[in-house]
């Protein structure tokens, strides 16, 4: 089950995906956090950010829609309080970054420099729309993205540039992101939504006429395409798949199209255990099609 994504290699294919398990060891009551690939936590700021007023999260047809907007303790407090004993559960953990600015990238970055080892990664996220930047993400310019990617090598870990699915010209953000140092991009960010309560004619959400992300089954197709396309067009750029897994099918589905890794999401929050079950039905789904290696089936509807 092992696989390599870029320089990272990791026992299984299966992370959680950020934002959904929170900063530390929320999700080890109910699963072994070590048995998994590795642990994405949510994305830190250089500081600590409060996120976005309530409302945050509503429940959509297979899926849901979220404006949490980033809240975290900041990367210094991460690195006190929750990274330590995320580590001893013997996790493999990716950081994840933000900023408004490519300067607040650097500083999260640099600030991530002098992590344990046991940090293996550092995903970049570029495409959240839940912030002041609503629409104009950076992951929807290839220069800007290639501007925060150069901005972040300070970290000294390998890093993932997570993309958003709203970008018309995806696979030319991609590339910029591996030709500015990120090893892998990570496939899919939510999608942007809107919830209007029609009982109350207002916006369901407390981030108002910014709306939210939109996550879960509802988009499984939309990352899959995403996926696919990348590496139909980019075969050389590895790529970590999210966007509704909740199952080993779904997971086989996004290494076929080209994922050499998957992360659980939304899944998560109907069952924290969700992780740990899509790597055993990801496992069992290659017992009965005879794959004896996992890295064998990435982009094998391509061939």
């Amino acid at each position: 089950m092992a696989v390599s994504i870029g320089s990272v290699t990791l026992p299984n294919p299966v992370m959680t995906a950020s934002g959904t398990a929170g900063h530390g060891t929320e999700l080890a009551p109910y699963l072994d956090l070590a048995s998994l690939g590795a642990v994405v936590v949510k994305s830190l700021h250089a500081d600590p950010w409060p996120g976005n007023p309530p409302l945050r999260v509503h429940e959509t047809t297979a899926g849901m829609i979220n404006s949490v907007g980033l809240q975290g303790p900041g990367v210094a407090a991460w690195l006190d309080h929750d990274l330590p004993p995320l580590l001893a559960t013997g996790a493999r953990v990716v950081a994840s970054i933000w900023g408004r600015s490519i300067d607040e990238y650097r500083r999260a970055a640099d600030m991530l420099a002098g992590a344990p080892p046991g940090v293996v990664s550092v995903e970049v996220n570029l495409s959240c729309p839940n912030t002041e930047a609503g629409r104009d993400l950076f992951a929807h310019s290839p220069a800007d993205t290639s501007a925060v990617m150069a901005a972040t090598a300070g970290c000294g870990r390998p890093r993932w540039a997570k993309l958003s699915p709203n970008a018309g010209r995806l696979t030319e953000v991609a590339l910029a992101a591996h030709d500015a140092g990120a090893e892998a991009v990570t496939l899919v960010n939510t999608v942007m939504g809107m919830a209007i309560d029609p009982a109350t004619r207002r916006y369901r959400l407390g981030s108002g006429p910014r709306g939210g992300g939109v996550s879960g089954p509802a988009i499984h197709p939309i990352a899959v395409r995403a996926v696919h396309d990348v590496h139909r067009e980019a075969p050389h750029v590895p790529i970590v798949g999210v966007g509704g897994v909740a199952g080993g099918d779904d997971a086989a589905e996004m290494m076929l199209a080209g994922a050499a890794g998957v992360q659980v999401g939304t899944a998560t929050f109907a069952d924290p255990r969700a992780p740990r079950r899509v790597l055993d039905e990801l496992e069992r789904w290659a017992v009965r099609h005879g794959v004896d290696r996992i890295d064998e089936t990435i982009g094998d509807v391509h061939a």
